[in-house]
């Protein structure tokens, strides 16, 4: 027999091995099927038991188109009034963009604003969100045993007092000095209201996620609310400014021009037929006043409108695509996944186990009588 013919048997005989243990894993698992399927029972039940023992969760979404602050302009007839009279209303650069909304949402000034925020609980009780995630927030069981170590911990610590530090009761929290109770809450928000940006699109999605479908589609409509607040704060904060600056200027020049008239009238009043140069050149020059203080006006006036017109021009627009609306499914625990995904694993568990573990304990332990 030649050195090839005693490969290609070598190659057969792998082969023949090979299907062999595949038919003697098959066996093996077969002869061991009461311990997968007490195993699977058991982790049957067990999936049960956590699945309906986790709290359900209700998630609602509201998805935003926000208006994009790049290339805006002015058109038609008000940026050549606005060029008359010296005020640019051209294209702005914008720090806040959709893009950086969902990190807006996670700052503690945005997330402390959510505290005192009223909303009403499927049963018609009136709470504040501050109220409602410290009394009706429901646990699963076992996060007694859970948090036991971090409640006993925080029982001794002697750091108890951090709890009084805080902001002003009349005033509400302070972002800057929160207690160890509101920034415990503050994180619960930040895990529960959420902001997602979509680049290809440019959609914003806002998700709150509570035990009650009414509070959470309350808290995600007030979210909305606070965000277009927050950003049009932001992006009309100096045409604010400079409206208020210019407002303050058209009174002035307003005061200023009633004043000049109100002296030329009444040296025409005073000096009514005569003809001397003096009184002449006196009606002159309260004329000239009266007419600089007249175009004065006039353009602070023109600025003044121009400036309201920017602030409404900066104020930006979000085209809500899905309104908040209550659910009416839950969408957690996924009861199903969990029952499936542990019994699943419990059964590869039990696999292995017969497979792999128990030959080689059985091997120690002839060893050990051998």
């Amino acid at each position: 027999m030649t050195h090839s013919d005693s490969d290609n048997i070598t190659n057969e005989e792998n082969k023949s091995n090979e299907g062999f243990d595949l038919i003697e894993a098959l066996k093996a698992i077969w002869k061991g099927r009461k311990l997968v399927f007490i195993s699977c029972g058991i982790a049957f039940v067990i999936s049960l038991i956590i699945a309906f023992s986790i709290p359900k969760e209700y998630t609602t979404n509201v998805v935003l188109a926000p208006e994009s602050s790049d290339n805006k302009s002015v058109t038609g007839g008000l940026s050549a009034l606005a060029a008359a009279a010296g005020v640019g209303l051209g294209s702005s650069q914008d720090a806040v963009y959709p893009k950086l909304y969902p990190e807006i949402m996670k700052s503690l000034p945005f997330v402390v604003s959510l505290f005192d925020v009223e909303v009403k609980t499927s049963e018609n009780q009136e709470v504040t969100v501050k109220e409602y995630l410290e009394n009706d927030i429901k646990s699963p069981w076992w996060s007694v045993i859970t948090n036991l170590p971090r409640n006993i911990i925080g029982a001794l610590s002697s750091d108890n007092n951090s709890d009084a530090v805080g902001g002003d009761a009349t005033k509400g929290p302070d972002p800057f000095k929160l207690s160890r109770k509101e920034t415990m809450l503050a994180r619960t928000i930040q895990g529960r209201v959420t902001g997602m940006f979509d680049r290809k699109t440019s959609i914003v999605t806002i998700s709150v996620t509570m035990q009650d479908p009414m509070v959470a589609a309350m808290l995600a409509d007030t979210a909305v609310n606070h965000l277009r607040e927050y950003v049009t704060n932001y992006r009309t904060s100096k045409a604010r400014k400079d409206m208020e600056y210019l407002e303050q200027l058209n009174n002035e020049a307003r005061a200023n021009y009633y004043a000049a008239q109100q002296r030329f009238a009444d040296y025409l009043d005073t000096h009514q037929g005569i003809v001397l140069n003096s009184a002449r050149t006196v009606r002159d020059r309260l004329e000239n006043e009266a007419m600089v203080a007249f175009n004065l006006y006039n353009q602070t006036t023109q600025q003044l409108q121009l400036a309201k017109a920017k602030v409404q021009e900066e104020t930006p627009v979000f085209a809500v695509i899905t309104p908040s609306t209550v659910a009416l499914k839950p969408s957690a625990p996924r009861k199903g996944w969990i029952i499936v995904g542990l019994t699943f694993l419990t059964f590869v568990g039990s696999c292995c186990w017969i497979l792999f573990i128990s030959p080689i304990l059985n091997q120690k332990r002839t060893k050990k009588e051998a």
